[in-house]
């Protein structure tokens, strides 16, 4: 059943009434997914910034990469009453939320925003005119990570086109790395296969997982790039199913593989680790892609407390916070990403983030800023499952491309 239906149903029940009855302005119960070392790292930073103002901190952390567990929990807390002060999401599904009538207006602390956010994201964290969602960062999806003194070692350099690619991949094998790091989890499927999509150009990638056009959804090219994923698949190792994503960059940090096509909070997890960007490893765009950016949005959206309709302070603290120049600097320096605000000083972040940055602002100005499908920006929950269920059953059979395509067509179509 569909998420508006479900929570439909239960709003003719009477079970959303009293909404988060039991939180107070002073205690912030904040649900998120950042578990792995870099991702706590970031958010201690807020924590500790709210803490400093009075404020008691309630971390509800909900391990998973893709966040479907800790969406799963938070349904769960809003129908039994409990809602959150605020909760981790992102994309359509803000909006979604914002429809259940369960937000809160957040107007009050975005004075500034519009002006200091891309148009694209700005438009994102709105409902019904209203600011409802504060955005933390900005991750680029389409990165490629490799293991230097591996590179070195083979003689490489960062792949530029999918033959460089391949033929990087095979000297890697040789040499006894695992040329390709990855983990068998759904929404890690995905993002390989959003890559490969990015890489036929920005256009493409905007008909076809944007605005779903069949004609590209069905074309010759989005065979090839099934293709290209099979082939990128066969430098992967047999026991990656299930392998959480920072698993398999650990793999690239401590140079058991050679590569990982991961978003910039891999980042994090390097500079956790101590590891420096251009003599530990490289960061490059993926095949392709050098002139495109797919985005990914982490936002925080901010539940009704005792059923009133406005934002309590702790609620409108914590907007505010998220968004100044400050906070919004040093979550990135941690995280891996670059700030999602316009204007903040870079001279802190590495060679990685400073062209990120400058690629973000190229992309934007070129039309070649494109919302991840992969990270839940693109597509409401229903078609992006739809189409995640596609590519990880051609992942993990023997499927041929053409009939991948023809799955393809027909899950854009779920609404």
């Amino acid at each position: 059943m569909k998420f508006r239906a479900i929570m439909g149903a239960l709003c003719a029940a009477g079970l959303m009434a009293g909404v988060a009855t039991a939180q107070a302005a002073e205690s912030l119960e904040v649900l998120h997914w950042w578990t792995s070392g870099g991702e706590s790292k970031a958010v201690g930073v807020l924590k500790d910034d709210m803490q400093k103002q009075g404020y008691v901190w309630k971390d509800f952390a909900v391990a998973g990469g893709a966040g479907a567990a800790a969406m799963t929990a938070l349904k769960t807390q809003v129908i039994s009453g409990n809602a959150p002060t605020a909760a981790q999401i992102k994309g359509p599904l803000i909006q979604e939320w914002a429809e259940q009538g369960v937000l809160v207006p957040i107007d009050a602390s975005a004075g500034d925003w519009k002006a200091n956010l891309p148009p694209q994201i700005d438009k994102i964290m709105r409902a019904d005119g209203h600011y409802v969602a504060a955005p933390f960062s900005v991750h680029r999806v389409n990165w490629l990570w490799i293991n230097k003194a591996a590179l070195d070692k083979v003689g490489g350099k960062a792949p530029t086109t999918w033959p460089e690619f391949f033929a990087l991949a095979d000297k890697l094998k040789a040499a006894g790395y695992q040329p390709v790091a990855a983990g068998g989890q759904p929404w890690q499927d995905l993002t390989l296969w959003e890559d490969v999509v990015l890489s036929q150009g920005a256009d493409f990638y905007k008909k076809a997982l944007v605005d779903l056009d069949q004609k590209t959804l069905t074309s010759q090219q989005m065979v090839g790039v099934f293709d290209t994923v099979r082939k990128i698949e066969s430098y992967m190792d047999n026991a990656r199913t299930g392998r959480d994503w920072n698993l398999a960059t650990a793999m690239v940090i401590n140079g058991k593989a050679g590569m990982q096509f991961m978003g910039d909070w891999a980042k994090g997890e390097f500079e956790n680790a101590k590891k420096v960007p251009g003599t530990d490893y490289v960061c490059a765009p993926v095949p392709g892609t050098s002139k495109a950016y797919t985005f990914n949005v982490d936002s925080f959206v901010f539940f009704q407390q005792k059923g009133q309709k406005t934002a309590t302070p702790g609620q409108l603290a914590l907007a505010k916070t998220i968004m100044s120049p400050a906070f919004q600097e040093q979550f990135s320096l941690y995280k891996g990403s670059i700030p999602v605000r316009l204007g903040v000083d870079m001279s802190k972040f590495d060679a990685c983030g400073k062209q990120s940055y400058a690629d973000e602002q190229a992309a934007i100005k070129a039309g070649g800023y494109m919302p991840s499908l992969a990270h839940g920006m693109a597509q409401p929950d229903a078609t992006a499952g739809a189409i995640t269920d596609v590519v990880t059953k051609f992942m993990n059979s023997n499927q041929d491309s053409k009939s991948a395509v023809e799955a393809l067509a027909k899950a854009a179509k779920t609404r």
